[in-house]
């Protein structure tokens, strides 16, 4: 039996006085959702383990079924996999974004979107101007870029620029954890002020600014950490003997990475609601006849979320439903050999409150010749009712492997 997970990255979220006491799942048309609902066999998922911050890096690898406080290392050594750079003992990577600075305040983590070839020219600029033996930058995608430091130290207070819009940056700029990181943490900030000076001018910006975009004003370090040590997935669990991540997203493409999965990369992935989904559904099932695990991440619901629009938000969960489970499930539902489906988020990234939260998400499971529960629709409040209850840790993981593959036996 084949298996694929479709996340839906940031895809639950809170009940809504403006859709009736209602979350954005059950608010949306979701058929196919439900129906794999009803067909399956549901439940909620912990991916957020105790202390730590409701990150995606952090859910996605809880849903991988990796033990955190073993493996956890912040995203920058994620997005440094993912861009090919290889870190050295010693190497502290760490997420760096290009934002958007309005007075005095964080306007945006994102830069008002800015595109991957804009933000590339500025990086490139940054690296030439800041870049010494000791410090470099990277060029990522879209605003998530990767700022490496030799001989940092990674106990540092990090803000993530996505949970903190329209605040001072002054007061959230990085503070040394311990006595032996306030070298580091000073160092981060004299670039990100240093950052500001140079981007303001630039011409990028300028351009930007002319058409009425929010310009790339100044870099945003966080999440630091070394190369971490992860199990690769055909080890944990022997019926992934080949497996590939698609994302457009730089730090699921480096959990693929140690995890052992080959990287797809989708022409017209964006992490955006305009992304191809159909590029992103036909890259899938062409992984599914070679491989026996496909991670299939969707970002728009994420991002909508960050930018508190509910209907943009109803717009990626519908394309979600329509556009990728939809397509999947009919395309396999007649294969020879079966696939097990998952669909799940990562974590809620409410509407109302613009950033992740670390509440338990609903999953459900389904493959041919399943028990199925009594839960008829996919949603935050019908899968409490889930047949699989409340799972933590490696619990959903083992269970999509272990059953599936019982049930192909």
């Amino acid at each position: 039996m084949k298996h694929i997970i479709i996340l839906g990255d940031g895809m639950a979220d809170w009940p809504a006085e403006s859709l009736g006491n209602k979350t954005l799942l059950q608010y949306a048309a979701t058929p196919y959702m439900d129906k794999l609902a009803r067909m399956g066999r549901t439940g909620r998922l912990m991916t957020v383990a105790p202390g730590f911050h409701p990150g995606s890096e952090v859910a996605n690898m809880s849903v991988m079924g990796y033990n955190l406080p073993k493996v956890y290392e912040g995203r920058g050594p994620l997005e440094a996999a993912s861009i090919g750079v290889e870190l050295q003992p010693g190497d502290m990577a760490m997420r760096c974004n290009i934002i958007c600075i309005e007075g005095d305040n964080i306007k945006n983590h994102s830069a008002g979107h800015i595109t991957t070839e804009e933000a590339d020219v500025l990086i490139q600029y940054l690296e030439e101007k800041l870049g010494t033996d000791r410090i470099h930058f990277y060029t990522g995608v879209q605003y998530r870029h990767l700022l490496v430091i030799k001989g940092g130290n990674k106990q540092l207070d990090c803000t993530p620029p996505h949970d903190v819009p329209l605040k001072p940056f002054r007061p959230l700029m990085v503070k040394a954890g311990v006595p032996e990181a306030q070298e580091t943490a000073e160092l981060i900030n004299a670039l990100i002020l240093k950052s500001q000076e140079l981007l303001a001018e630039h011409p990028i910006n300028k351009k930007r600014i002319a058409e009425g975009k929010d310009p790339a004003n100044s870099i945003w370090p966080w999440s630091p950490g070394y190369r971490p040590q992860m199990e690769p997935l055909a080890e944990k669990y022997p019926v992934i003997r080949k497996g590939a991540v698609i994302s457009a997203v730089d730090l699921i493409n480096g959990i693929g990475y140690y995890a052992g999965l080959r990287r797809i990369t989708v022409q017209g992935a964006t992490g955006l609601y305009d992304t191809n989904y159909e590029n992103k559904v036909a890259a899938a099932l062409e992984a599914l006849r070679t491989d026996d695990f496909v991670y299939l991440h969707i970002e728009a619901s994420d991002e909508a979320g960050h930018e508190g629009d509910f209907k943009l938000k109803q717009f990626t969960i519908e394309n979600l439903d329509k556009r990728v489970v939809g397509p999947v499930y009919e395309a396999v539902k007649d294969w020879d050999e079966p696939v097990a489906i998952a669909v799940l988020p990562d974590h809620p990234t409410p509407c109302e409150l613009r950033t992740h939260t670390a509440e338990p998400v609903p999953f459900l499971i389904y493959y041919p010749g399943i028990e199925p529960d009594n839960v008829q629709n996919f949603d935050e409040v019908a899968c409490v009712e889930g047949s699989y209850g409340v799972m933590k840790e490696d619990e959903f993981m083992n269970e999509f492997m272990t059953a599936s593959a019982l049930h192909n036996d």
